[in-house]
């Protein structure tokens, strides 16, 4: 079973991380609120086919948290993507990097004080680890840079994004017991009609970029990979071994974001990256360790 989860969350971070430079590659070619209402358009049209039949089978119980259900879209899938493009115009990659990092200590924190879930010590550890790691990619190598950084704006919403990010996490659990292409159709429906006053507002700002050719094949990307399938696989991680320790993984992100740079874009493998990728990596494996032990025991 914790196989299965490491093979599933691995496999979303990974989706995420192409997201990144997917986020990257489309500047100039789509406007970013624009590519997050085409996403969730496209995510729900992809979900349509899949998902209507149970969806109209679990409405009942749709219904009754649909509440729950468009909280968990608009912050898990809107509110998140368009906070985290707004804070990159006024912000670095670096600092967006950075403050990433602080999901999966917020959801501990959030985990605590809603249900009272403690952690262990080695599983801190690992955290610290993991954000070292990612401190490390962000600084390209030179951790002193870190002290250079100069907090604006984009800092402070970004800081939003996080929190967002985390209280969907832990959310999930509170999920209702329905099938989860009824889920997913539902979480992305919520997400578009959330994303159509960011949509409405670029038109009226006149900051629309209409897509061109990569833009649509990057917004088919970011609808089909980014969307719908790793989500569907954070959720089934999520489920297996819990927020605590399925948020960790988020902090490998930014590392794969940059291996896949390396690969998609061109640019050089460095070495700290590759012992950025070790931290991270070493971190998750030991919390994973302390963390399976005491589910272990609670069992």
């Amino acid at each position: 079973m914790h196989r299965a989860a490491y093979l599933l969350l691995l496999s979303t971070m990974l989706l995420w991380g192409g997201n990144s430079v997917a986020g990257k590659l489309a500047v100039g070619h789509v406007s970013p609120m624009t590519l997050v209402f085409l996403r969730w358009v496209m995510a729900v049209l992809i979900l349509l086919p899949v998902g209507w039949r149970t969806l109209r089978e679990d409405w009942p119980e749709v219904r009754s948290h649909w509440r729950l259900i468009a909280g968990l879209g608009a912050c898990g899938f809107t509110i998140f993507n368009v906070i985290f493009y707004t804070a990159l115009n006024y912000t670095t990659a670096i600092n967006v990097s950075i403050e990433q990092a602080a999901i999966p200590i917020v959801i501990i924190l959030a985990n605590f004080v809603l249900f009272r879930l403690r952690v262990r010590p080695l599983q801190i550890v690992g955290v610290v680890l993991t954000i070292v790691g990612v401190a490390l990619t962000a600084s390209h190598g030179n951790l002193g840079q870190l002290l250079k950084l100069d907090l604006n704006f984009g800092d402070a919403i970004m800081l939003v994004a996080v929190l967002c990010y985390s209280l969907y996490s832990v959310g999930l659990r509170l999920k209702p017991a329905i099938r989860w292409q009824s889920f997913m159709l539902a979480l992305s429906i919520a997400a578009l009609l959330t994303s159509v006053p960011f949509f409405i507002w670029e038109v009226v700002a006149g900051r629309v970029i209409v897509p061109d050719a990569r833009g649509w094949a990057l917004t088919l990307y970011t609808a089909l990979g980014a969307s719908v399938v790793s989500q569907v696989l954070y959720i089934k991680g999520n489920e297996m071994i819990g927020a605590n320790r399925a948020g960790l993984f988020i902090n490998l992100v930014p590392i794969f974001g940059t291996l896949l740079s390396v690969l998609i874009v061109g640019e050089q493998f460095q070495a700290y990256q590759a012992f950025a990728l070790a931290l991270v990596l070493g971190g998750i494996a030991l919390a994973e360790y302390s963390g399976s032990r005491a589910a272990l025991q609670a069992g």
